[in-house]
């Protein structure tokens, strides 16, 4: 038991690509790699003193810079919309999230590639993990998607954080499968805006109390008892049960230079 022990750690790290570097950031300069990082490859930078000006933000839309044309609308929507929900869940327990004002910082995101998770394979991987239960599951050969976004925090012009996320599933882990073509995808967009806000966080920042209403009530429930529930019964990551819905904005593209 040992040797396989010792190795699924490093079968997690190589299951992940490298981080990417887009061309969507303001600026890439003073980006450094993390280290202490097992599933997502990271690269970060972040201006301390910067950061422990900022008070209040808001949220641009997140878009779209990714070459994926087999996703359709729908599936780019509920994506962005994911995104957009985890970092205002994530930033709303670190800053006041408001509206567009002079004194607030703002944040901007994309997608900046993403690979499908396969449906037919999580079917097989679902049931395979019914019947071999266990704290790990097995995913099959064709199943593993992925996410690569970045995110950057601005005062004015000036780049005070920014983010490089990637992450693909793995074959052993707890990555669930989905029938979903971006399960894997909407899965990876919590711990991409857990990343970013913590990239974003002056150095012994303490949490915040959620405003009242919640600045992010237009995403639905912080806690998705339903996706719990599907996961359980199923074996099967199910988007439409899991709190991620598509809505009925446009969906933004990134195809120029990032906005001043």
């Amino acid at each position: 038991m040992k040797p396989a022990v010792i190795a699924l750690p490093l079968l997690l790290a190589a299951c992940a690509s490298p981080a990417t570097k887009s061309g969507f950031l303001s600026t890439y300069d003073g980006m450094i790699p993390r280290t202490d990082t097992v599933r997502a490859k990271v690269t970060e930078s972040r201006d301390e003193a910067g950061l422990t000006a900022v008070r209040k933000v808001t949220l641009e839309p997140a878009v779209l810079a990714a070459n994926a044309p087999w996703m359709g609308a729908s599936e780019r929507r509920l994506l962005l919309r994911e995104i957009d929900a985890q970092l205002c869940f994530e930033l709303s327990e670190r800053y006041e999230i408001v509206e567009q004002t002079d004194g607030a910082h703002r944040v901007r995101a994309a997608v900046t590639a993403v690979e499908p998770t396969g449906r037919v394979s999580s079917a097989a991987s679902a049931a395979a993990s019914f019947f071999i239960p266990g704290p790990l599951g097995l995913r099959a050969p064709g199943t593993l998607g992925s996410l690569a976004a970045e995110a950057e925090l601005m005062d004015g012009k000036k780049q005070i954080a920014a983010i490089a996320w990637n992450r693909a599933a793995t074959p052993v882990g707890t990555d669930n499968p989905s029938l979903s073509r971006i399960g894997d995808a909407l899965q990876f967009a919590e711990p991409f805006a857990d990343a970013a806000a913590a990239a974003m966080t002056a150095p012994g920042a303490k949490s915040r109390k959620i405003g009242t209403p919640d600045p992010c009530a237009q995403f639905g429930a912080r806690f998705r008892v339903e996706g719990l529930a599907a996961k359980f019964a199923t074996g099967l990551y199910v988007p439409e049960m899991s709190g991620a819905k598509a809505s009925d904005v446009e969906v933004a593209s990134e195809a120029l230079p990032p906005s001043p």
